[in-house]
C-alpha cells in the first residue's frame, strides 16, 4: 500500500514536499516514481529514483525544480517541489515497481490514492 501526504496549497514560486509512505511490504529495493494527473488529461510522469536512491531521473518540466529521494530506513519516497508555477497544479501519484518503460503509467501495478497540488499567484 502507498500513501501520498503533503499535498495542499502552494504559492507561486513557493515550495511543497509531498511524502510516500509504503507498507504492507518492503518497497526499499524497489524503483519508485511520482506522475501527476490533470483533471481531463493523462497521467504523467514526473520523477524517478532507484531502489538505492543513487539514480534519479526528472521530466524536463520539472527538472531543477522538483527533487525526488527516498528514506528506505522509513519506507519513504520524497518529492521536493521548489520555484512552483501554476502548471504544477494537479493530483500526484506515487508508483511503484515498474516493468518495462519506467515512464509509462502501464509499467506500474503499485499506486497510491493521490494528493492534491494547488498553485495559486
Amino acid at each position: 500500500q502507498l500513501i501520498e501526504s503533503g499535498g495542499g496549497w502552494g504559492q507561486v514560486g513557493g515550495s511543497l514536499r509531498l511524502s510516500c509512505a509504503a507498507s504492507g511490504r518492503t518497497f526499499s529495493t524497489l524503483p519508485m516514481a511520482w506522475f501527476r494527473q490533470v483533471a481531463g488529461k493523462e497521467r504523467e510522469f514526473v520523477a524517478l529514483i532507484s531502489g538505492s536512491g543513487e539514480t534519479t531521473f526528472h521530466a524536463d518540466s520539472v527538472a531543477g525544480r522538483f527533487t525526488i529521494s527516498r528514506d528506505n530506513a522509513k519506507n519513504t519516497v520524497y518529492l521536493q517541489m521548489n520555484n512552483l508555477k501554476s502548471e504544477d497544479t494537479a493530483v500526484y501519484f506515487c508508483a511503484a515497481d515498474p516493468e518495462g518503460s519506467w515512464r509509462s503509467v502501464d509499467a506500474y501495478a503499485y499506486w497510491g490514492q493521490g494528493t492534491q497540488v494547488t498553485v495559486s499567484s
